[in-house]
């Protein structure tokens, strides 16, 4: 008796490598579903839509995007059926959910598996035209100069704007107010209208503004200068190498989807964003294209997640 179980103990050990790579070939074989939690138009609606449209055809299935906004589109993927049937393509504002709501009813860091960054979109601080800083030892000066008169615009407390802007204030130590908007275009215009002084803006985004001479862009948060703007410095090149921020988008699946079919999603993905053609309308964004394992990504967030809740408890954010 001891001695068949001890066989059957090993048959099974040799047969699951198996079943995990018969999983991996196999899926999928239904229509794959990526939840995304901001509105259409939106940055992380138009990569999910990119990948959409290309994973279709890769696997032979119906992949549609499904837009639900806010906090509870992350709790309906979280929720899901951990099958990788439904997917969650989100930013890294996810990283501070807990740090923002209290009593949500899901864990976002535990309740996830990472599969795959899929981008990154630079970052650039700029500022209102009447703003008398034309770099950043200037900007951060006059903040100096003036503390708490200066304000600074984001998309929202749970946006990159947010915490790239926060971020700012407590590397170069200065005292900057925090104007949240509802979004993007409304953000953009408190500075073309005056009504805030400054903002980390995505640079797909801000471009155009910056061009038509609307806005000033001041530094880029990037680790060398963008080929949009060559005339930007880094963050870095500026006096301020501490500063380090990585505006990404990634893709998820609830917490224990199988590892093959997480390998599996981000190898595709992963060769998706080679294509010159992704390439191209990636750039459009002014987004960057990457790719890494499902484990690499998973230290990320989890790193993320640590890192930005405590810059929040130091600008003394509770959840609420």
């Amino acid at each position: 008796m001891k001695f068949g179980r001890m066989i059957f103990a090993c048959v099974v050990s040799m047969l699951m490598p198996l079943s995990g790579a018969l999983a991996q070939a196999a899926y999928p074989t239904q229509i794959v579903k990526i939840v995304v939690p901001f509105s259409a138009g939106s940055n992380t609606d138009i990569l999910a839509r990119i990948l959409a449209e290309k994973l279709g055809p890769l696997w032979g299935q119906t992949v549609i995007v499904e837009n639900k906004p806010g906090i509870s589109g992350t709790i309906s993927a979280a929720n899901s059926t951990a099958d990788g049937y439904t997917l969650m393509l989100t930013s890294n504002g996810h990283t501070i959910l807990s740090a923002l709501n209290k009593d949500l009813p899901i864990d976002p860091i535990a309740s996830f598996s990472g599969i795959t960054e899929v981008a990154s979109v630079p970052l650039v601080l700029i500022v209102a035209t009447d703003v008398p800083a034309n770099n950043l030892k200037e900007f951060i000066a006059l903040a100096k100069a003036k503390p708490g008169t200066l304000n600074f615009a984001s998309a929202g407390l749970a946006s990159s704007n947010y915490i790239a802007g926060e971020l700012l204030k407590q590397t170069a130590a200065i005292d900057i107010m925090h104007i949240p908007y509802r979004g993007t275009p409304e953000q953009l215009t408190s500075l073309m209208r005056g009504d805030s002084q400054l903002s980390m803006a995505f640079l797909g985004t801000a471009l155009s503004f910056i061009q038509a001479g609307k806005v000033r862009a001041v530094a880029i948060a990037t680790p060398q200068r963008s080929a949009s703007l060559p005339d930007v410095p880094t963050f870095a090149e500026s006096g301020l190498p501490d500063y380090k921020y990585d505006s990404w988008f990634g893709l998820m699946a609830p917490a224990k989807t199988p590892a093959p079919i997480l390998k599996k999603i981000s190898d595709d993905i992963a060769k998706i964003v080679k294509e010159p053609e992704v390439q191209k309308r990636l750039e459009a964004l002014g987004a960057v294209p990457v790719a890494n394992t499902p484990e690499q990504f998973d230290a990320m967030i989890r790193a993320d997640a640590e890192r930005y809740g405590k810059l929040l408890a130091a600008a003394g954010i509770t959840p609420k």
